[in-house]
């Protein structure tokens, strides 16, 4: 069997029993009284369930450095198909969904931020000419937020995490937990740029009752996360909740974390799957050598 084949078996048959597996953990509620704080609580909880894939990937690369090509004990047929069909849908079905979000075209919603790479706001003629400027300003400094901190890669990666964990409710439930405090996030750094929460909450109506002039079938489209952007308007669900934070004053607390801080976790992840890599490289055939052995 080629190296590459094996390899990439291996890491979709383990990443996808791990996945299965914690995707049904319990899972707490993020608290605090710091939109930010519970939104990065929410986006942890989110991605936990992937990290023991990245790590099992990064020690079977790092095997495969050293393996020969072809691998001198290939799998029997039998055990190919059987570990390829349940996770061979999983994440064939979640590669497709990724896909189809980048290719279809955001419906239009009154305004919103797109753009995976280079994050650029849209914003609609029709709606800004019912909006006085405060308001228009109000909207622009919510969405520009989501811009600075590329939400919409972040949603998208959401989204694909979130299907590789199908069918679990739970990573569903993690999913709008983790949108809705996003919004609240992106809404209490506008306030404290300065916009009036009075204006973004005008301007947040204002895009419902944009929103509710569309067919029903555009309505049904705007309801779904499986577009690549962030938008104004997030879950119905939490309108009361961001309407009566907006009104309330503002609390008082640290301001949101700079971009350094938050790519700390980055430059971490990267460096421990580097030394995994490595370790891969060295003791990998202690545990992938009597693995084959057996589903041979």
């Amino acid at each position: 069997m080629e190296r590459e084949t094996l390899v990439t078996l291996l890491i979709m048959t383990s990443g996808g029993l791990i996945l299965q597996l914690l995707a049904g953990w319990p899972w707490r509620q993020p608290s605090g009284a710091d939109p930010a704080a519970r939104e990065r609580q929410a986006w942890r909880s989110l991605c936990r369930p992937v990290a023991p894939i990245l790590v099992c990937a990064a020690w079977f690369i790092g095997w495969a450095l050293l393996e020969p090509d072809p691998v001198r004990d290939p799998l029997d047929p039998y055990v190919i198909v059987a570990l390829w069909l349940p996770f061979g849908v999983l994440f064939g079905r979640a590669a497709v969904r990724a896909l189809w979000s980048l290719m279809r075209e955001p419906p239009e919603c009154g305004v919103s931020t797109f753009g995976l790479l280079q994050p650029q706001v849209a914003f609609s003629p029709f709606l800004a000419r019912q909006l006085d400027e405060p308001v228009i300003h109000a909207a622009l400094a919510h969405e520009r937020a989501h811009a600075r901190h590329r939400d919409p890669l972040r949603i998208w990666l959401a989204q694909l995490i979130t299907d590789l964990q199908w069918p679990w409710p739970q990573a569903q439930r993690r999913l709008s937990t983790w949108l809705e405090a996003l919004e609240l996030a992106r809404d209490e750094e506008a306030r404290r740029e300065g916009v009036d929460g009075t204006d973004l909450a005008a301007a947040m109506l204002a895009s419902v009752r944009y929103v509710s002039d569309f067919t029903p079938r555009q309505r049904t489209s705007l309801g779904g996360t499986q577009f690549a952007h962030a938008r104004l308007v997030g879950d119905p669900e939490s309108l009361r909740s961001r309407v009566s934070q907006l009104l309330a004053p503002l609390a008082r607390g640290p301001e949101a974390a700079p971009a350094a801080v938050l790519r700390r976790p980055l430059v971490l992840t990267l460096v421990v799957l580097l030394v995994v890599v490595a370790l891969g490289a060295v003791f990998g055939q202690l545990i992938i050598r009597p693995l084959l052995a057996l589903t041979t």
